[in-house]
């Protein structure tokens, strides 16, 4: 049960780590009272609806698939890049269902990831100092003292770029999905791969498992069930649009259907987990290598202290080199309390280095190690590996190094346009999406045995039909120190410089940490 009435308001008098410095307490307050009085844009059925999906995850029963931007930007806010994402979202979920024999969740980076945290408050450029960028609910990314002033009116912004993007998943989800044609994509990305021969045989078998559903009556075109979800960083905005539910009397983030705290913000005694226990929503916490396994479970006690499967989600981001010797504490004290937490892996944020460009990027191979150590855990263990958040784009972008099309250091300029960290392209998506297909099924590269391949036909039909039912509606559904920008080469973030050709170099932990 979630902390109501007065007890809500306890994280004002707490310190809320990030908060931005507000030039106006008064305009501040104006911005908030407009957002109270507004329509909350998910529904507490939605979020329940999430929850539940997620409780089969800690039973091993689905697995979660969360992706999207680091950091969503009002500027490139289109219908097409959102259909770009969730196509990609959906193209990895037909391979991920397959594979795991189970219901893939699917849940969005997107409508609210317009703020991150920073691990210094201004940055320096060529010598001038101002506040550092906090993405754009916050301030603006130009450098330029206007731009980086915080300005309230930006949450503002950040609700109407939020329902436009909720508007389009919810139009995205009733045009349905048609399985086969989804299939054929993924057969036209093989064929062009430099690992086709590799998932040739997966692919096969995804296709005459669909070829089987057809025959006996299955219909492959359903609507589709898809979640929002970001970093509640911002408690102004958020409390703004917490909600009451006089039906079963529960509070309610109107925001989205799922809020996670960063790692730079879950002390037990600050305003984030304050807030954060007084709803209901599905919440996560990420959980970054400095932490211990009390920390782990005085979480669970200040924020699922009923025990309730789905209430709470662990993302765990270690680092490739790190995951394998400081994951299975954490899971083996956790799992003997008995709360039923989500484990999910974060590939990304430990495995952030600046590239000697300057640009922030990830290798790939670093990603795909992380997952796979993350899996070896949980099968030592006998535990589940319950999901995989990504930050990706629908986009050809170049931000991450390696993958199929074996992109370098020196291909990072041609396109990179992250304000912040860099994502995996379309290709890179499925590439890993793939990858992580033989970690459910190791020992033939994807191939999976017959009586395995029996079994997942079942969850691609499950899974759509489940999508099916009720009409087909909208189903509610850093860190890298979140960083600058792409571009910055002679630019420093956070305070320093860069300076001269080097090397690639990894960034420090204060600057991974979300």
């Amino acid at each position: 049960m979630t902390l109501t009435g007065e007890a809500a308001a306890d994280w004002r008098t707490l310190v809320a780590h990030q908060r931005p410095e507000w030039p106006s307490p008064a305009e501040l307050g104006d911005v908030t009272d407009r957002l109270a009085a507004s329509l909350p844009l998910v529904t507490p059925q939605e979020c329940d609806t999430l929850t539940a999906q997620l409780a089969r995850a800690a039973e091993g029963k689905a697995f979660l698939l969360q992706g999207g931007d680091c950091a969503e930007r009002f500027d490139r806010l289109s219908t097409q890049a959102i259909h770009g994402k969730l196509r990609l979202l959906e193209r990895m979920a037909v391979i991920l269902t397959y594979a795991s024999a189970v219901p893939v969740v699917k849940v969005g980076r997107m409508a609210g990831q317009y703020a991150k945290p920073r691990s210094r408050p201004t940055e320096t450029v060529d010598g001038r100092t101002l506040p550092v960028y906090r993405g754009d609910a916050v301030n603006g990314i130009g450098f330029s003292q206007a731009e980086r002033r915080p300005d309230p009116a930006r949450l503002l912004r950040m609700y109407d770029a939020s329902r436009h993007t909720l508007d389009v998943m919810r139009a995205f989800a009733r045009g349905g999905t048609d399985l086969r044609q989804l299939h054929q994509e993924n057969e036209d990305f093989v064929s062009r791969s430099a690992a086709g021969e590799r998932y040739g045989e997966l692919v096969g078998r995804i296709g005459r498992a669909l070829s089987s559903e057809d025959a006996c009556g299955g219909d492959p075109s359903r609507t589709t069930e898809l979640f929002a979800s970001h970093e509640g960083l911002l408690l102004d905005y958020e409390a703004a649009l917490t909600r009451h539910n006089p039906r079963s009397g529960r509070r309610y983030a109107g925001s989205g259907h799922m809020l996670w705290i960063g790692d730079r913000t879950r002390q037990l005694d600050g305003a984030h987990v304050a807030y954060f226990a007084t709803i209901d929503n599905p919440i996560a916490v990420k959980l970054g290598p400095a932490t211990t396994a009390e920390q782990a479970l005085a979480l669970i006690d200040r924020l699922d202290p009923d025990r309730r499967p789905g209430r709470l989600t662990f993302i765990v981001r270690m680092g490739a080199h790190r995951v394998r010797y400081l994951l299975p504490e954490l899971v083996e004290k956790v799992t003997a309390s008995g709360a039923p937490v989500v484990w999910v892996c974060d590939p990304m944020h430990g495995n952030t280095f600046e590239a000697p460009s300057g640009h922030k990027t990830r290798r790939f191979e670093d990603i795909l190690a992380e997952v796979a150590g993350f899996f070896e855990v949980h099968e030592a263990l006998g535990t589940h590996a319950g999901g995989l958040p990504v930050e990706l784009t629908g986009e050809d972008v170049t931000e991450c190094v390696g993958g199929g099309a074996d992109l370098g250091f020196d291909d990072l300029h041609r396109r990179y346009e992250s304000a912040c960290d860099p994502r995996l392209n379309g290709g890179q998506a499925l590439d890993l999406a793939f990858r992580v297909a033989e970690m459910f099924n190791p020992g033939a590269s994807g191939v999976m045995a017959p009586d395995a391949a029996v079994k997942a036909a079942a969850p691609l039909a499950r899974a759509a039909a489940s999508a099916g039912r009720g009409g087909g509606h909208f189903r509610a559904g850093t860190e890298v120190a979140p960083g600058e920008g792409p571009h910055h080469r002679a630019a420093r973030q956070d305070g320093a410089q860069v300076q001269g050709d080097r090397e690639a170099q990894p960034l420090r932990e204060d600057d991974v940490r979300g």
